[in-house]
């Protein structure tokens, strides 16, 4: 009688779209690999509601139905023909520090990009070193986990643009007192509506405003905000701008953007209406549609993707029928399938 399934087919675990599952800071540290989807289980630096420290495991069970071997037809790629793509699981933040949490997925992300990747490409690399390294997709999560990544990938590429899908800046300057709530002596949180500031202030971020946020639609404390954000690197693109320009001129403005640099996507849930997506910390109305995520992720072709995070993601705010983790399931298997797509090479 036929087996019913084979080793290499089956391992019973919930893994990213069936993503190989791999202790990748454990017994399986010498395994080579090109992506590395990695859990940040943190929400103790958010400003509303929490819960997105369930995130990873919400994501995880979103992307049950897919798989990384199955044709992405609008793309028109297999990311397995590419990419070895494997699941190192949950990175151990801890729930008391934000500060040692932050630390720890920094030091799991310099891990994982640190070392040589599984596949090589003719051309020059544009890692600092000029040897190939894995890439990183991080499952939040609260938005704050960005900063960590955007150390460990400074590491290997130095200052990247940043594609920031959200609804807020998340470049909002903090201040001491007295026009703010901090004192002389003490320290200014990182949270996940400042994040960017501080990578800006690391010099994380690539000069001449070659940074963007799309989806943009929430209330600002000032216009003296959008003045910090420009200072802190970043152009905007307004949610409404999917009605008046259209998505092919919002994917002209990213590239035009960005160039030729090497990029981080960072996706923030909520820049998905809260119809299509209610399960995150600072919900929104007037969101994209995932239709319109989808076709302005494919307009991202070509790009260089160092790598990526997913953030925002509370399960226990969602509907019955997961729609939130699903959304970001798929957000993240697109985004996979651009990595795929586009080797780093300068």
């Amino acid at each position: 009688m036929r087996d019913l399934w084979t080793s290499q087919e089956w391992n019973g675990l919930t893994t990213f779209a069936g993503a190989k599952p791999l202790r990748c800071f454990g017994a399986d540290a010498e395994v080579p690999y090109d992506v590395a989807v990695l859990g940040a289980p943190f929400d103790t630096a958010t400003t509303y509601r929490p819960g997105a420290r369930f995130g990873p495991g919400g994501i995880r069970q979103g992307a049950r139905r897919l798989g990384i071997n199955r044709i992405n037809v609008p793309m028109k790629t297999r990311v397995t023909d590419h990419l070895e793509v494997v699941d190192c699981g949950d990175v151990p933040m801890v729930f008391v520090d934000n500060k040692v949490a932050l630390r720890q997925l920094e030091l799991a992300t310099i891990s994982v990009l640190s070392r040589p990747s599984l596949r090589s490409y003719e051309g020059v690399s544009l890692a600092k070193d000029g040897k190939y390294h894995p890439r990183v997709l991080t499952l939040g999560g609260d938005h704050t986990i960005t900063l960590s990544m955007l150390r460990g990938v400074a590491k290997v590429y130095g200052p990247v643009s940043v594609v920031h899908f959200d609804s807020h800046i998340d470049t909002w300057k903090p201040t001491r007192a007295p026009d703010g709530p901090w004192g002389p002596d003490e320290d200014i949180p990182v949270t996940h509506d400042n994040y960017f500031w501080h990578a800006h202030e690391e010099g994380l971020l690539a000069p001449n405003n070659s940074n963007i946020h799309v989806g943009i639609r929430g209330a600002l404390d000032s216009w003296k905000d959008y003045e910090d954000d420009f200072e802190a690197g970043f152009v905007i693109s307004h949610a409404d701008e999917i009605e008046d320009i259209g998505y092919q001129e919002i994917v002209t403005k990213i590239r035009d953007t960005v160039g030729d640099n090497p990029v981080y996507i960072s996706f923030d849930i909520d820049v998905i209406d809260i119809g299509m997506g209610p399960a995150t910390g600072t919900p929104e109305i007037g969101g994209f549609t995932t239709r319109e995520i989808k076709k302005l992720l494919q307009g991202l072709d070509g790009l260089k993707i160092v790598g990526a995070d997913i953030v925002e993601v509370a399960p226990g705010y969602d509907s019955q029928d997961e729609i939130t983790q699903i959304a970001a399931g798929n957000i993240g298997w697109n985004i996979l399938a651009l990595m795929a797509k586009t080797p780093l090479v300068a």
